[in-house]
């Protein structure tokens, strides 16, 4: 990485902006110029917003000439997945259905970065309505994966992965219903964390499942995303899922590291499971070798229910949320829906109530079991984010398959913290990666570990080479 921002963290840029040997502007344009000349391999952006961006970079300089410092946030270029409402600029949510949708407001997420001085390049590509694709059939072409653009790279985040694995940006906003934060981390090599049902505000954003979406960053390391989160953490008393707690200087454990800390590892969860690559199994035993290596208590968990009870309960809640939400344009407008959005949403229409309350009281006793239970005895637990590398981007997509390589779903029912952070990769040179996974409301510590870990390792230091991506479809 070369330039200004030399692949430098939103902490370095910062104080490089606070010393002034860097400007937001100067910082700004690099950013506009290098999408510019590289998006076009992984189309990561619906949206730029230019004229925005560089009058949000010089109110950031100016601001700081003045003596004004919002925080690490102030002057650093960030993007938004295109269901985040934008005030005067469309939002899309990648759909035929929305091309001409400009919010009034900001959503809350948009509105805290802004205040924190953040500098807004865009809007960016996801699955449509955050479920559906990769699909070919919408009104914007998928996002590609950086480190080779003839595979994904995951969803629904997709183009906030893409944007931030290709450098364009130390972070973006994503959403995560089943893994749409976490799983785009884990195909691009990056950090991604959903934090703590409840920990952030989701209003202004469009919702696929009221009770699983959480908002979160994606981002290149471990620090960018406690920055991030700290600046959009907090009780909003007009999203009525929004959890009035005290919200901790995420940075302040950083640098403590793991010595003690128990950790326990959910084998149960992939061990013998369809699709596990053998490359994937190994990287989560090398990481759980690096935790004990580094002092923490590490073993395998004991006894938890199948990772099939989780996965089916979610599943049956997400998609009686999400048709309940499309119903009516199901209804009045189902061939403006691309072909695997419609497919996957009209199976809530075959879900009963009964079938809906017998989810919801599993539920309960799953959050019972890992809150009371396993984290009764652990400090965090380790489990794959996927089971295997990403997919070729036209790989046959079935409409909502029994078996998914993602195992991200699990933490959506329960609402703990989860982190996707990379563990390696494969031998065709993509990305693999592991969840770390807290208790309610303890993202510090998850946090904590994960950069004891990053700074063990070197994953986070690779990049794909933007300049000539691998396009080979054998890999």
């Amino acid at each position: 990485m070369t330039g200004v921002a030399g692949g430098k963290s939103i902490a370095e840029l910062g104080a490089a902006l606070r010393d002034g040997s860097l400007t937001s502007v100067a910082l700004t344009e690099e950013t506009l110029d290098r999408i510019d000349r590289q998006d076009g391999q992984i189309d990561s952006f619906i949206l730029v917003t230019r004229e925005r961006a560089l009058a949000d970079a010089a109110k950031a300089d100016k601001e700081r000439a003045s003596g004004v410092d919002k925080g690490p946030m102030h002057g650093i270029p960030y993007g938004l997945k295109d269901i985040y409402d934008t005030a005067g600029i469309t939002t899309t949510c990648h759909s035929k259905l929305r091309l001409d949708n400009v919010p009034e407001a900001d959503s809350v997420c948009a509105v805290k970065l802004r205040e924190a001085g953040g500098v807004l390049i865009g809007k960016l590509a996801t699955h449509e309505f955050a479920f559906g694709g990769p699909s070919f059939d919408l009104p914007f072409p998928p996002a590609r994966n950086p480190w080779n653009r003839n595979h994904g790279p995951g969803g629904s985040s997709s183009g906030s992965g893409a944007a931030v694995a290709a450098g364009f940006l130390r972070m973006a906003m994503g959403s995560d219903t089943g893994g749409s934060i976490r799983g785009p981390a884990a195909y691009c090599g990056i950090i991604g964390m959903k934090p703590t049902y409840g920990r952030v505000s989701r209003r202004g954003v469009f919702p696929l499942s009221y009770t699983l979406d959480h908002c979160g960053p994606l981002s290149k390391n471990v620090e960018d995303a406690a920055i991030t989160l700290q600046c959009i953490a907090g009780y909003d008393p007009l999203d009525p899922a929004s959890a009035n707690q005290p919200v901790p200087d995420y940075r302040a454990d950083l640098g403590k590291g793991v010595a003690g800390l128990r950790v326990g590892i959910l084998s149960s969860f992939y061990k013998g499971a369809e699709g596990l690559s053998d490359e994937s199994a190994a990287a989560i035993e090398a990481a759980a070798a690096t935790f004990r290596s580094l002092g923490a208590e590490v073993e395998e968990v004991a006894a938890v229910s199948p990772y099939a009870d989780y996965n089916n309960c979610g599943r049956v809640i997400l998609l009686a949320e999400a048709y309940a939400i499309h119903e009516q344009d199901l209804q009045t407008r189902p061939l403006d829906y691309g072909r695997l959005t419609m497919e996957r949403i009209v199976l809530g229409g075959y879900l009963t109530a009964a079938d809906l309350m017998q989810a919801q009281r599993q539920r309960r006793e799953l959050c019972e079991e890992v809150n009371t239970g396993l984290f009764s005895r652990y400090d965090i637990l380790l489990a794959p984010s996927s089971l295997s590398p990403a997919p070729l981007i036209d790989a046959p997509q079935k409409s909502f398959p029994v078996s998914w390589p993602m195992q991200t779903l699990p933490f959506n029912v329960t609402g703990n913290p989860a982190m996707s952070i990379p563990v390696g990769f494969s031998k065709s040179g993509l990305p693999l990666s592991m969840q770390i996974v807290g208790k309610y409301f303890d993202e510090a510590t998850v946090f904590r570990a994960g950069q004891a870990y990053e700074q063990a390792t070197e994953w986070h230091q690779q990049w794909p080479a933007m300049g000539a991506i691998a396009d080979a479809s054998a890999a």
